[in-house]
């Protein structure tokens, strides 16, 4: 375990030189994702009581369904409605990022005053919908605030997985600190007084949101002409409508990189969500299971997250982004069929755990492909579509265990299967993927591989 507790203290003193260091722009995108997450944790503290600890055993599947129902709508508007502003300008980004706190400024005090009204749904809706505006808008500004941060002492510019893996490092901490006074004040003066607090955090996320640079001079033209961040153009330059229209498609520039490495990441999501669903429903239907297995099970989820995250930066510097993503559903696969055959309740601990860490691994790694192979000024779209599909799979997912009532070895089972079929159709894919192509432009023949980071393609 030492050379693992070592790799989580790099990871978190990396994160805190980040955090502490607001002269850099990285540090200032940390700076407002602690905001951020910390005040979304405290505003779903304030709403416990309501939505989540009123659901009942015998009249659950349908809260459930509505529930789920609740989490695909905010990506309905970000997607098409939001999605195109992101990238409509260089200051769009920074702009919708200080329009999503300044909108959870406004609608945490009017749920406060409507806390036990049927208005309540509707502004907890908007306030979904801003923090999903924010969890879109956050993926496309990573690569402009690798590009303008300066190289570390050993000359290296900052790889986006490691970014990604740090700032949600983050945010999950930004929560977990958050929580306390958030829960001390539901103690104190209830969901109101919550609110209030998640008020004060939400102006503290405006004003570091309007502290993020905007890319100007030759950088901005470099990175909003896609010198830097495209990674290949097929065909003739007049296809560029052609390309733009594969954008609409959920298929930018052609990239069959993105579109298989999402494939891949939508099938993670999807056993997330059915592990999730199928342990709450099965644990319930067991008799004399305490209460403490669900913490377990929580607890193990939550640690796995962690090892995942401490992993990315040093698994990044030995594989592709797309081995860890393929690693990820043979892990998840090798352990469900194992907890399918050692059938007790501490395997599911240890299948929540290793979902935790495979997940945790996945999500920065094809965050990383999407930014290194999508054109920066299309970034915004793609976050917002891509995080729309692979948040309608863990719907699916999710469901399948509330229709169906799976004995817990039948549901590792069927994960097994899923997970393993997942990884053979990404292999297939690649491989199928990887036949050279003539790049027109640049004069020689050249498989779909991946280029590096900004510095590298830059080169």
């Amino acid at each position: 375990m030492s050379p693992k507790i070592e790799q989580f203290k790099d990871l978190a003193r990396q994160a805190q030189k980040d955090l502490f260091d607001q002269s850099h722009p990285i540090g200032r995108l940390s700076l407002v994702q602690c905001a951020m997450l910390g005040g979304g944790t405290v505003v779903t503290i304030s709403l416990a009581g309501s939505l989540f600890f009123s659901i009942s055993p015998t009249a659950a599947d349908h809260k459930v369904l509505l529930y789920l129902l609740f989490t695909i709508a905010p990506f309905a508007i970000v997607s098409p409605l939001l999605g195109p502003l992101i990238d409509r300008s260089r200051g769009a980004r920074r702009f919708m990022v200080v329009a999503s706190a300044v909108g959870q400024v406004v609608l945490c005090p009017l749920m406060a005053t409507h806390i036990h009204s049927l208005l309540l749904f509707p502004l907890a809706f908007l306030v979904l919908v801003c923090q999903k505006l924010y969890l879109v808008t956050k993926g496309a500004l990573v690569p402009e605030m690798a590009a303008l941060t300066a190289p570390d002492e050993h000359g290296e510019q900052a790889g986006y997985a490691p970014i990604n893996a740090r700032l949600t490092l983050l945010g999950t901490l930004a929560g977990f600190v958050a929580s306390v006074p958030a829960v001390i004040l539901y103690k104190l003066g209830g969901s109101p007084a919550v609110l209030v607090f998640a008020t004060i955090v939400f102006v503290g996320a405006a004003v570091a949101g309007a502290r993020l640079p905007v890319p100007t001079g030759r950088t901005g033209d470099r990175l909003w002409t896609d010198e830097a961040t495209r990674v290949r153009e097929y065909g003739q330059a007049g296809e560029a409508r052609a390309r733009e229209q594969d954008l609409l498609r959920l298929q930018p520039m052609a990239n069959p990189e993105v579109m298989l490495g999402l494939t891949a990441m939508c099938i993670v999501r999807g056993l997330t969500g059915f592990m999730t669903f199928m342990l709450a429903f099965g644990l319930r239907r067991m008799k004399g299971v305490g209460l403490w297995w669900y913490g377990l099970v929580l607890a193990g989820s939550g640690i796995g997250a962690i090892v995942g995250l401490m992993l990315v930066g040093r698994l990044r510097k030995r594989m592709t982004e797309q081995q860890l993503l393929l690693s990820s559903l043979w892990l998840i696969a090798a352990t469900a069929a194992g907890c399918a055959v050692w059938g007790t309740l501490l395997a599911q601990v240890v299948l929540a755990f290793m979902v935790g860490l495979c997940g945790a691994v996945a999500q920065p790694s094809f965050d990383a492909m999407t930014q290194r192979f999508i054109p920066l000024s299309a970034q915004g779209r793609a976050f917002a579509r891509f995080g729309m599909r692979q948040q309608l799979v863990w719907v699916v997912g999710s469901l399948i265990p509330v229709i169906v009532a799976f004995t817990l070895p039948q549901g590792d089972a069927t994960m097994a299967v899923l997970a393993a079929l997942g990884g053979l159709s990404y292999v297939s894919g690649r491989r199928a993927a990887h036949a050279p192509r003539m790049v027109r432009g640049i004069g020689d023949i050249r498989d779909v591989r991946d280029l590096g980071d900004v510095g590298e393609a830059g080169r």
